[in-house]
């Protein structure tokens, strides 16, 4: 069987790190590399720990630090998970053996595109921007990409920038969005196949104690006692399956139901950051339903791998 090639772009956020272990395990996929986006985390660490778990996966995968930066910056609070996740125990057992390539992500991103050998699925889990900063680099490289399965974006729902947050915002922005909705709509205008996970969807997905437990009675395996761990940093707040539920859908898109929507990016005033339906809009696909409990019962069997 022909694998899909795919290229993975994270930001750093513990479900990031998460959905690079789920990537790894899918037997269909053939990951080209990791591109870490210092949005959700700081870069140091979250470079460090990206490494650590390909290193207890046994992947060779290249990692590389994309530059990039964004307009409205995660909170501190939200960032400071990946020094936490790079300092677990589990991951610091060995010296790191992971290749860190030399080059820039958005130079690494541009070189796998042009070298691939058929179009490459890139999967998206935090902000377009090291994707717009490469299509303006090298434009060639926008017919190397096959689709963009992207964990971004509100359509119907409020968005997760909170008003408290950041003063002058009306609440309809989702934070892969925020954090550089100039990038965004730099992706928006590209005839690239988009399919969203937004949190339409991914407000019906939320990490329940019930499934850590779950983690945590398979703990004999390292990668669900990683996750479980990882989980059980952040179940105090109100935690989804975000980044996780949008890698699933590249080995199991028949859990899912996709709808077209017309779109645009708000990139100004106080919805700047917000996904529009906008009748005539970029058309995108969107993840509308999922069969949840087979999701569940789909990453619980790949941690125990």
């Amino acid at each position: 069987m022909t694998k899909q090639l795919v290229l993975m772009d994270h930001d750093g956020g513990v479900d990031d790190y998460l959905a690079t272990m789920l990537l790894m395990t899918m037997d269909s996929i053939q990951p080209l590399g990791i591109v870490v986006t210092p949005a959700d985390c700081y870069a140091q660490p979250a470079v460090s720990a990206t490494r650590k778990i390909l290193d207890l996966m046994g992947r060779e995968i290249p990692v590389a630090e994309s530059t990039v930066r964004g307009i409205n910056p995660f909170p501190r609070l939200y960032r400071r998970d990946s020094f936490i996740v790079d300092h677990l125990p589990i991951l610091n057992q060995s010296e790191i053996r992971t290749p860190l390539v030399s080059e820039s992500g958005q130079e690494f991103m541009i070189r796998v595109l042009l070298d691939a050998p058929e179009p490459v699925t890139l999967m998206v889990t935090g902000p377009l921007t090291t994707l717009a900063v490469a299509l303006d680099t090298a434009p060639e490289i926008e017919t190397k990409i096959a689709k963009i399965v992207w964990m971004g974006g509100a359509l119907n729902v409020p968005g997760n920038v909170e008003k408290s947050f950041e003063a002058g915002q009306d609440g309809s922005a989702e934070w892969n969005v925020y954090w550089d909705p100039i990038s965004a709509a730099r992706v928006w205008k590209t005839a690239i196949e988009i399919v969203m996970c937004p949190l339409d969807l991914t407000n019906t997905v939320p990490v329940t104690s019930e499934i850590v437990y779950q983690m945590g009675k398979q703990r004999q395996y390292p990668l669900s006692d990683l996750a479980g761990q990882c989980y059980a940093l952040v179940i105090p707040q109100d935690y989804y399956f975000w980044d996780v539920l949008a890698t699933a859908y590249l080995a199991h898109p028949e859990f899912y139901e996709l709808r077209e929507w017309e779109t645009e990016i708000m990139t100004t005033g106080a919805s700047q950051g917000r996904t529009k339906i906008t009748a005539g809009g970029r058309k995108v696909w969107a993840m509308d339903r999922v069969d949840k409990s087979r999701f569940y019962s789909y990453i619980l069997q790949q941690w125990r791998r």
